[in-house]
């Protein structure tokens, strides 16, 4: 039976009109001027709403080679329901403006018979924004191609489950079939989100939030999950996707293949200036099989 997850932040996060949508995530990719590589098999890319981070994600998705990948895994954080595992999603469709993206029922029953994951109802999963900020995105770059989704939400989880799973899900990257979508915003900053960590060393706030958010980034890219795991302990840096990041970072550790995350840009958005001010950071990042 057909269960849809419907495009629940369409109309407000994004544009809900297909032709006006469609149009600007192929402006944006276009923009970004990124070349398509079969090599490219993963990518960690923003989720807020699309006046804000829409044109940094392209920097992500504008580097997937579509003719290769048939699967897609989704990991993304949970805004709003607390869970310390991992939740897979009880649809069977997610819709987007511009396309609608089957799940691969087959590897999430797969999963689910490890006993590790939760199931998330509908209604969770719909008020999750998360995983639905890259869909248009997915939609729009597999345009034309055979691809099914595995969505998961990932809690809560602590240091040894993130391990646990991102062992569990480390054979999946040697499958060059397989693409895997992380989403994670990086520092939010001003005292709504009660943090405003500054070292004047380098200036006006918004350029010491800039090499905070490098430092993790520089850390992420040498892929070890232990070192991530030390930085954030050390600054509290709010990245909301630090589980996800995490996961993968265990994942591409403990794969057979090697791969290399690459960050290729960095935005805020806006430039704090005064510890009246607020701002969220947006990095995107390819993952990349290495020779």
């Amino acid at each position: 039976m057909e269960k849809i997850r419907r495009a629940s932040h369409a109309g407000s996060w994004y544009s809900d009109n297909p032709t006006k949508l469609g149009e600007e995530l192929k402006a944006w990719l276009r923009e970004c001027g990124l070349p398509k590589s079969p090599d490219v098999r993963g990518v960690i890319a923003p989720h807020a709403g699309y006046s804000y981070s829409g044109r940094a994600a392209a920097y992500a998705f504008g580097n997937i080679d579509p003719s290769t990948i048939s699967r897609v895994f989704l990991l993304g954080p949970s805004h709003h329901y607390y869970t310390p595992k991992c939740a897979l999603s009880s649809a069977t469709i997610y819709r987007t403006p511009v396309g609608d993206l089957p799940l691969d029922l087959e590897v999430i029953e797969e999963l689910k018979a490890t006993g590790k994951f939760e199931q998330m109802d509908l209604r969770i999963d719909e008020a999750e924004h998360s995983m639905e900020m890259h869909l248009p995105y997915l939609a729009k770059v597999f345009e034309g191609y055979q691809v099914k989704v595995v969505p998961i939400m990932v809690g809560a989880v602590n240091p040894e489950n993130e391990a646990m799973y991102g062992n569990l899900l480390a054979k999946y990257v040697d499958d060059p079939q397989n693409f895997f979508s992380v989403s994670s915003d990086f520092c939010h900053w001003g005292s709504r989100f009660n943090y405003t960590y500054y070292d004047k060393q380098f200036g006006a706030i918004h350029k010491s939030i800039e090499a905070l958010d490098k430092m993790g980034m520089d850390i992420i890219e040498t892929g070890d999950p232990d070192a991530f795991k030390r930085y954030l302990m050390e600054y509290d840096n709010t990245i909301c996707g630090r589980h996800p990041i995490s996961v993968f970072l265990h994942m591409t550790k403990n794969c057979s293949t090697k791969i290399k995350i690459k960050f290729l840009r960095y935005e805020q958005s806006s430039q704090c200036k005064s510890m009246r001010d607020s701002s969220v950071s947006y990095a995107s990042a390819a993952a990349k099989v290495e020779a």
